[in-house]
């Protein structure tokens, strides 16, 4: 009877589900810690020790007398940071220069780059035929390799054969000569439009991904009730963009302002001092001049500016979200 009756109760609750197996305590506790090992490895031998190593040289006097023998450079103190901060001596008003470059070079690549961008994906918002050849067409710049569309840009610049000089002199008759782009004052605006030219696809492809979360029902509800293209625009695209300006906006400034590979590949190691930025003006006190304690300060001064000017950026833009 006992028999009989425990096993109708067994039919009636179902099968006693199995005890799950217990996972070992440590290294169940350790799995995760272990998984991230290799990106803390990669991390520390690809961005934190040579940052500690750069900052470790910008204290010492490493010049091309001790590159043999690094580890015996006489220490500096903070020597090299007085020497480029001193504006009145010739090293600081050389650095000085080539600050202004750089804000005038990033001011006029990132406000252009936003003001195309934003032309651009407000005319592909709208749904018409050709619209996907215009989009591929428009990301083709940022889809090439950067050295690659620098070097064309390069070859269009050249005075002689150059594409640029071809179209303006020869075909369209708009300047009484060839026109040398790389040298002089002209260097400054052959240097901002390559990077224009590399820059906009970006901003293009930032601002047309957050313009599709605007729900047409929107837009049709502001045009019942009479509001223009222009109405449309600054009071429901550019609220609705605010979160993506502020991370595009951020990325293109501090891309812009640290960019190395425009005026090296256009100019090489010593560009015109129109075109001397300072990225390429550090690597040309480290590595032409053979004055790595110095270089090295520059780099730290340059990556304190930064981060002062990222933290500002994102205090105003937190307290402008929190108020909206």
């Amino acid at each position: 009877m006992t028999t009989t009756r425990s096993r109708s109760k067994q039919s009636t609750d179902g099968p006693v589900p199995p005890k799950p197996a217990r996972r070992p305590r440590g290294w169940g506790r350790a799995t995760p810690y272990l998984l991230i090992v290799p990106a803390v490895l990669l991390e520390l031998l690809i961005h934190i020790v040579p940052m500690l190593v750069g900052i470790w040289m910008s204290f010492v006097q490493l010049t091309q007398f001790f590159i043999a023998n690094w580890s015996q450079a006489p220490y500096a103190g903070l020597g090299n940071y007085r020497v480029a901060l001193n504006f009145s001596g010739p090293l600081g008003q050389s650095l000085l220069h080539s600050f202004e470059i750089t804000a005038a070079y990033t001011v006029i690549v990132v406000g252009l780059a936003w003001v195309f961008g934003m032309s651009a994906a407000l005319v592909l918002q709208r749904s018409f035929r050709g619209r996907g050849i215009l989009r591929t067409l428009f990301l083709v710049p940022y889809a090439l390799p950067i050295y690659a569309g620098i070097m064309t840009w390069s070859f269009m610049y050249q005075r002689d054969n150059g594409l640029l000089n071809h179209v303006l002199h020869d075909d369209l008759h708009l300047t009484d000569g060839t026109t040398f782009w790389l040298v002089g004052n002209n260097a400054f605006i052959a240097m901002t439009v390559a990077a224009l030219w590399r820059s906009w696809p970006f901003a293009f492809l930032m601002l047309m991904a957050g313009m599709q979360n605007i729900s047409e029902e929107v837009y049709d509800a502001a045009s019942v009730d009479g509001a223009g293209i222009w109405k449309q625009i600054r009071f429901i695209t550019l609220p609705s963009l605010r979160p993506v300006n502020g991370v595009l906006v951020l990325m293109l400034f501090l891309w812009t302002f640290n960019d190395f590979n425009t005026p090296f590949v256009l100019f090489g190691q010593t560009p015109p001092p129109s075109a001397d930025l300072v990225s390429i003006h550090i690597y040309d006190n480290s590595f032409v001049n053979w004055n790595f304690g110095f270089g090295s300060a520059m780099s730290v001064l340059l990556l304190l500016f930064l981060l002062v000017c990222t933290g500002v950026y994102l205090l105003l833009l937190n307290r402008r979200s929190r108020r909206a």
